[in-house]
């Protein structure tokens, strides 16, 4: 098997049409036709075109538009077409930062928004070798349940700074205290678009290094996490090469780590493709 599969699994040709989300003129998503039509219900918020959804222009402002947006999923929640709510997610068209106004994270797929978040590399090292903890997603979990997951990983929702989210995300999965999730290094993002079972997924995942004392021992605060094991670099290369056992999008997140660290060397035969398959551009389904 080969490291290059979750590049073409996480990025495949889109043969399923897609029209655009557009807010003042401006691409913030992609979405399924049926999904469109189920937004026909709410005039008043969404104008829905021929090829094309609009944000009715007289909602205008960040708050107005959140708020009307809201009154909208909570009524397909009602109606049972999307998941419950929970987090606010930025539609943007652009990076975090240029966040026009929020929908729910349960619905961000089905409006095909580009998503962000961060995952970070817990690792321990062994002499000239790396150590990697890795933990095993609850069994109770919507997505991937029972899978491996990098040590810590969650969404960036909006209203929070990237260093307070990674803080809290480091504790609530492995209990990491502030002191030490400061110490987290970034070293950069990989990016994907693909499509799921509620739609189009432009997500954006910010990665961390964490370098870990060799007596610290990860443990879940939240339930999501079953359990945490330490393994040898090379075993979790075996894993995300021979198996399917990551939850899928973090196989990117590891296959990074490997590239950055020289367990995936210049010489190696998917090198050139790896490299350059990590950062896709966003916001582009037929050109992935």
């Amino acid at each position: 098997m080969s490291f290059y599969r979750y590049i073409e699994k996480l990025n495949p040709k889109i043969d399923e049409p897609l029209i655009p989300w557009i807010v003042d003129d401006l691409t913030v998503g992609w979405i399924r036709p049926s999904f469109a039509e189920h937004l026909r219900a709410f005039p008043s918020t969404l104008l829905v075109e021929d090829h094309r959804v609009v944000l009715h222009p007289e909602v205008q402002g960040f708050e107005a538009r959140t708020d009307a947006m809201q009154e909208v999923n909570q009524s397909l929640v009602d109606a049972g077409t999307i998941p419950p709510l929970f987090e606010p997610y930025p539609v943007t068209p652009a990076g975090r930062d240029s966040a026009l106004f929020t929908i729910d994270r349960a619905s961000a797929a089905f409006y095909g928004i580009r998503s962000f978040g961060q995952h970070l590399n817990g690792y321990v090292r062994d002499g000239d070798d790396y150590k990697l903890w890795i933990a095993r997603r609850a069994k109770d979990r919507l997505i991937f349940p029972g899978a491996l997951d990098n040590m810590v990983a969650g969404g960036l929702p909006h209203g929070l700074g990237m260093t307070e989210n990674l803080i809290k995300e480091c504790y609530e999965e492995a209990a990491v205290p502030e002191e030490l999730a400061r110490k987290a290094r970034p070293v950069g993002t990989v990016s994907y678009n693909r499509m799921s079972d509620r739609g189009f997924r432009p997500d954006v995942l910010y990665c961390y290094d964490l370098e870990l004392p060799a007596d610290f021992v990860p443990v879940n605060t939240d339930g999501e996490v079953e359990e945490f094991t330490l393994l040898p670099l090379q075993e979790v290369m075996s894993i995300v090469r021979d198996t399917d056992e990551f939850k899928l999008n973090c196989n990117l997140v590891l296959i990074d780590f490997f590239i950055r660290h020289g367990a995936i060397a210049p010489d190696s035969p998917e090198y050139l493709e790896l490299v350059n398959g990590l950062r896709r551009p966003m916001m582009a389904p037929y050109e992935v």
